[in-house]
């Protein structure tokens, strides 16, 4: 019978959920246009909720934890990343222009890199910087130059990666996340 309640409960918060999603965003007495999202936010969108891990850094082999949260703000229309790497806080922010996901990081290095999808799946989501948004120079900046997340076959885990320019030398850590809420 519990089983049962539970069940039913899921059904029902999943449908409520769904049906607040389809509802127009008004703000006072103004309905705000309906927003159509990439397949790169709607991969963006699988990740809400909290996660955490042991990130593995590539340069020294340390392991260390990391948590992330991403939370749906602005109507929907922006996803925000709030993450934690050995205590250090840093945000991202995922949008939407003109039909392509731009992401910019707010990276602890003091740089604030944009991205741009390189490849989407049901899966997977890749990002590489856009030069084009970017007047990063490895000379005498550092920078994160990739991301990419891949959903595990529970959609609870996630192997994420990124590659980061660090002092001239580029390096990569890796990163097993699992959903904690």
């Amino acid at each position: 019978m519990k089983k049962l309640y539970l069940s039913l409960m899921v059904c029902l918060m999943v449908a409520v959920s769904a049906h607040a999603a389809d509802e127009p965003v008004v703000i006072g007495e103004v309905t705000m246009p309906a927003v159509q999202s990439s397949a790169a936010f709607k991969q963006v969108q699988k990740k809400l909720g909290k996660w955490e891990g042991k990130m593995t850094q590539g340069l020294t082999g340390a392991v260390i934890d990391v948590s992330y949260e991403w939370r749906l703000t602005s109507g929907g229309n922006t996803i925000t990343e709030t993450l934690v790497e050995d205590g250090v806080e840093m945000l991202t922010t995922y949008s939407d222009d003109n039909g392509e996901l731009v992401v910019k990081h707010y990276c602890a290095l003091g740089t604030q890199p944009v991205f741009s999808v390189s490849s989407v799946s049901d899966t997977e989501l890749a990002l590489a910087l856009d030069e084009s948004a970017n007047d990063l120079h490895a000379e005498h900046e550092s920078f994160v130059t990739s991301m990419k997340w891949t959903m595990q076959n529970d959609n609870d885990s996630m192997l994420f990666t990124n590659t980061v320019m660090l002092n001239g030398e580029l390096t990569e850590n890796s990163a097993l996340l699992t959903k904690v809420d």
